[in-house]
């Protein structure tokens, strides 16, 4: 369960009202840098990463490759395998930055409070993404800076408490990094910025698409617990992934909120299903497609379509029709005028935004001027549970409505021998959500 209270009643204007939470902007700067004081009084930055699949062990090696002072020293995970897998490649990549004791590698539900609580300065938080609104509160109540990859939850009262927590960081001065890593890629930053300048004139329309494969499933093995099996294959299962509009298209809708001023929308409507995904239990209970319609105040509409099926089109791109003209944002950082002429095209110097973000979050560190994500970061992850709850339920939804649903996607207690709250049917298949009769809560 979430493990801060439930907030009141939220709003578009509560979102609009959280300017000061934006991208790159520095809080709270006049803090004493004593505040920040990491490693006593060492250069050394010390990290710890919480989940230690693909994602993780790529955010640890980014981190190490953005700054040499930087050490990675404690591992946590659900899985023993997982946490010494991931311990067995730093020290291979990245021998001298690599300082991890056997002590330091903590498994279990339970890791993340164990590594938090020990020597660390900087927490990496590339868990499951049900876990993220806990693990950040815990990490925020602690004193530490984090990384925080997306999405940063699976359901409103997951985003409620993000918003809470990174007010919280913000009054302590501390910095959070949100792994939506297009905001730190220097050609995406470029052109957005002649985006907002008015380079298209009025913004139209926005059409957002990630249209690709099956990603992996993995299936259930001799002597898992539900839980267990639910967990190894955490990307198949809506309460622990948010399905894949949200884990994976979080960031093409990261980038519409971009360019809308990150504000939300006023409603949004749209269509979605299970198609080619197959019926095996390893596939879970989510969709392979998703088609959203976001409509803002302003008469902007942002079309925004996903799917993961073998064999099909693929297409990521970010396409922006304004009254002067068209950008397409990725993959081509490109702008035309009404006739089809490229007026523009970005040129200039290129970046690995994966070390960059990294790079910017440790900067705020040394700096004492920390970098607070928070606002868009809980934004654009919640106008993907948002495109969730239209596609699962067949209705058109509030953005209030969806900010003060009180379904909550936690099980009732975090244990291997605990029931996961989606269990298969008598034919040991997963119930998928139904259009016209899966009901908003």
């Amino acid at each position: 369960m979430h493990s801060t209270t439930r907030l009141g009643t939220s709003t578009r204007r509560d979102f609009l009202k959280q300017s000061s939470l934006t991208a790159g902007a520095g809080v709270l700067a006049s803090v004493p840098l004593a505040r920040f004081a990491h490693a006593a009084g060492s250069d050394v930055l010390r990290v710890g990463l919480v989940g230690c699949g693909g994602r993780g062990t790529g955010a640890a090696l980014n981190a190490m490759a953005a700054d040499k002072q930087v050490k990675v020293v404690a591992l946590a995970d659900s899985f023993e395998d997982r946490a010494q897998g991931c311990r067995k490649t730093l020290q291979q990549q990245k021998p001298e930055q690599t300082a991890i004791k056997d002590d330091h590698v903590f498994v279990g539900f339970e890791a993340y409070k164990q590594l938090i609580q020990s020597d660390v300065d900087v927490v990496l938080l590339c868990e499951t993404p049900h876990f993220r609104p806990m693990h950040l509160r815990a990490a925020i109540d602690a004193g530490k800076h984090v990384f925080c990859e997306k999405p940063v939850a699976v359901d409103a009262p997951g985003i409620r408490s993000i918003l809470e927590t990174c007010k919280l960081a913000e009054q302590k001065g501390l910095s959070i990094v949100s792994g939506l890593c297009w905001r730190y890629h220097p050609a995406v930053i470029e052109t957005m910025k002649r985006i907002h300048d008015g380079a298209i004139g009025e913004i139209v329309t926005i059409q957002e698409t990630y249209l690709t494969s099956l990603p992996w499933a993995r299936p259930r093995q001799p002597n898992q617990t539900e839980m267990e099996f639910q967990m190894r294959n955490w990307y198949n299962f809506h309460w622990l992934s948010g399905d894949h509009n949200v884990e994976q298209h979080v960031h093409s809708l990261d980038k519409g909120s971009w360019i809308m001023g990150d504000k939300p929308p006023v409603r949004a409507w749209g269509t979605g299903g299970r198609q080619s995904r197959g019926r095996e239990p390893e596939f879970g209970n989510i969709y392979d497609h998703h088609a959203v319609v976001y409509e803002y105040e302003n008469g902007v509409r942002m079309y925004s379509y996903c799917r993961q099926q073998r064999g099909a089109w693929g297409d990521v791109s970010d396409h922006v029709f304004g009254t002067k003209g068209t950008c397409v944002v990725l993959p081509q950082y490109k702008i035309t005028d009404r006739s089809g002429q490229a007026v523009w095209k970005y040129d200039g110097p290129q970046g690995n935004m994966y070390e960059l973000e990294h790079d910017a979050l440790f900067k705020s560190i040394r700096s004492g001027k920390p970098i607070n994500n928070g606002h868009y970061m809980a934004l654009s992850t919640m106008l993907a549970i948002l495109g969730r709850m239209v596609t699962y339920t067949g209705q058109v939804i509030t953005w209030e409505q969806a900010i003060n649903s009180q379904e909550d996607l936690s099980p009732k207690a975090y244990r291997f021998d605990a029931e996961p709250p989606v269990l298969p049917g008598p034919d040991g298949l997963y119930p998928l959500a139904v259009p016209g009769v899966t009901q908003f809560k």
